[in-house]
């Protein structure tokens, strides 16, 4: 076999491991990603579907996102769509941040529910939810948000949200 032909089978054999990787979401992160490729029954944050810049303090790797809430959490808005302060979301409050790229496409949900019930759910309730738009798992929701909390917690979350917080 010459070089170019083994080096180009090293190349497929990588691309095809590479592929095999991605989880497709099962189980709760299949219900959680169900949940939140339809946007129908939502509030948008601010009562607009625009998409924002990420913020400074978003440890999330994308440059744009849009927030919606369900008809459960758009109960704990203002009249002008921000969350009110001091909030507790209620059960079965269900929060999908739609994380695009710079052209402004759909790449993961990243997905906060209220579901205390729920064998997933961390200790305030809520069960976190982190899936590519093609329906694969960037971090399965069985971890319990172990690697968001550490920056959900921050001073001038509610109830874990910060849009507030970075969105005035």
């Amino acid at each position: 076999m010459s070089k170019g032909l083994f080096i180009i089978g090293i190349f497929s054999s990588w691309l095809l491991f590479f592929s095999s990787c991605k989880k497709e979401a099962t189980g709760i992160d299949q219900e959680l990603y169900t949940m939140a490729s339809s946007s129908s029954g939502f509030t948008w944050f601010k009562l607009t579907g625009v998409s924002l810049p990420k913020s400074s303090g978003s440890g999330h790797n994308y440059p744009f996102l849009r927030t919606r809430y369900n008809a459960i959490a758009s109960t704990s808005l203002d009249s002008i769509g921000m969350v009110l302060p001091n909030s507790k979301f209620k059960e079965g409050s269900f929060i999908v941040k739609e994380l695009q790229n710079s052209s402004g496409s759909l790449e993961r949900y990243a997905i906060l529910y209220k579901d205390s019930g729920n064998e997933y759910a961390d200790a305030e309730g809520w069960v976190w939810g982190y899936i590519n738009s093609d329906g694969t798992v960037a971090e399965t929701a069985e971890k319990k948000g172990t690697s968001c909390i550490g920056c959900h917690q921050q001073s001038g979350n509610i109830d874990y949200g910060l849009m507030n917080k970075f969105f005035p």
